[in-house]
């Protein structure tokens, strides 16, 4: 394998998806990583905080002796071929521990025993998150400059923002990386990513988009400050609070049928698939019924009464038939009675910002020759 230079060229390393061997613990890896990044770990979460402790109480020379003596010749193997794996596969890669310190440096070492140089990340991940944070915020406030803003895709709900979105150019998805649709029902399945994970994410994304379209405009969805449990970071958060508006006008009839396909029809196979036929249908109707317990307040004792009665039947009659269309008047009033006299009240107060209007054909044909003056 040739020989190369650590590198601190941070920039390169998330435009070209470089892959990234992580010698963290499982449990630091877990709490924030990028997402070309394997873990593979020199310590496992036991042994870093054991010798993390002796090196608070007895110093760095403490901690190494600890560590090659919690490293049985046995474990060191099983490290090394793992390692060497990994580097087989991805000759391109960087290695990194948190500051690029220590337990890079020894995996290095480990590494270069079995006959292979793999270079560092300067500064580990530390700097490479840093990096990101900055270039986020970066990036948030170029997008307020009139030449090259930050253009909303706004709408009510159920009208098909999100696939919108994933139709536009120079577009990134909020709710994509935040494995959550944004609204009470927007659950799903698999978990949201960590706080960290999703602000690495967005700001990879920001970073390749703005990177390859320095000067032109980019889109994204209209968001609240948080999507699910995830919060938007604060500059991006003021960028979109001043940000022009693209309204997306979508028919009452096709917002029912995007909301049936969306939280119902493509949703329950996927509790079918993960859980069983029974257990899947439990846990789909738990689903259903828990999000309308957790607006009961907004909506009021008796809507969401007549609601729960609604959604329980039509959940009932899907089970049996698989008719899904018993839904169809619980979700009208839903959109029509909760979501949208919310939507018009955060429109009467973003006077000025709108600048386009049109349905889903209209608005990706105008975001492909939208200039800003």
């Amino acid at each position: 394998m040739t020989k190369r230079d650590n590198s601190e060229d941070f920039r390169t390393l998330f435009l070209k998806d470089i892959p990234l061997l992580d010698v963290r613990a499982p449990v630091e890896f877990n709490k924030g990583a990028f997402p070309c990044a394997t873990n593979i770990p020199l310590l496992d979460d036991e042994q870093r905080h054991v010798i993390g402790t002796r090196y608070k109480e007895q110093g760095q020379d403490a901690a190494i002796a600890l560590g090659w003596q919690l490293a049985t010749p046995a474990i060191q193997a099983q490290r090394i071929a793992d390692w060497t794996h990994y580097v087989q596969q991805y000759p391109e890669g960087y290695l990194y521990c948190f500051r690029g310190g220590l337990r890079s440096n020894l995996s290095k070492k480990l590494i270069a025993e079995a006959g292979i140089d793999y270079p560092l990340i300067t500064g580990g991940y530390k700097a490479m998150r840093r990096f990101l944070i900055d270039e986020l915020d970066a990036n948030s406030l170029a997008l307020r400059q009139p030449e090259s803003p930050l253009v909303l895709i706004a709408g009510r709900t159920g009208s098909g923002k999100t696939r919108l979105i994933q139709r536009i150019a120079r577009s990134f998805d909020l709710e994509g990386f935040a494995n959550h649709r944004g609204s009470a029902f927007g659950r799903q399945l698999k978990p949201q990513p960590a706080q960290i994970d999703f602000e690495n994410t967005l700001s990879i994304a920001v970073l390749k988009l703005r990177d390859a379209h320095p000067q032109s405009p980019l889109f994204t969805e209209d968001e609240g400050h948080m999507i699910g449990s995830v919060t938007l970071p604060l500059e991006l958060q003021a960028t979109m609070q001043q940000a022009p508006l693209a309204v997306l006008e979508t028919p009452l009839e096709e917002r029912i049928d995007i909301a049936l396909e969306e939280y119902v029809l493509s949703a329950r196979p996927e509790y079918i698939q993960a859980y069983g036929e029974e257990l899947g249908s439990e846990k789909f109707r738990e689903q259903i019924l828990g999000n309308l317990n957790r607006i009961r307040k907004r909506l009021g004792g008796d809507r969401h009464k007549s609601l729960t009665a609604i959604f329980s039947a039509a959940l009932s009659e899907f089970e049996n038939t698989g008719n899904a269309d018993s839904f169809r008047p619980g979700i009208e009033v839903l959109l029509s009675n909760y979501y949208d006299p919310m939507y018009d009240y955060q429109q009467s107060r973003r006077d000025g910002r709108e600048i386009f209007r049109g349905n889903k054909d209209e608005i990706v044909a105008w975001t492909r020759s939208y200039t800003p003056t």
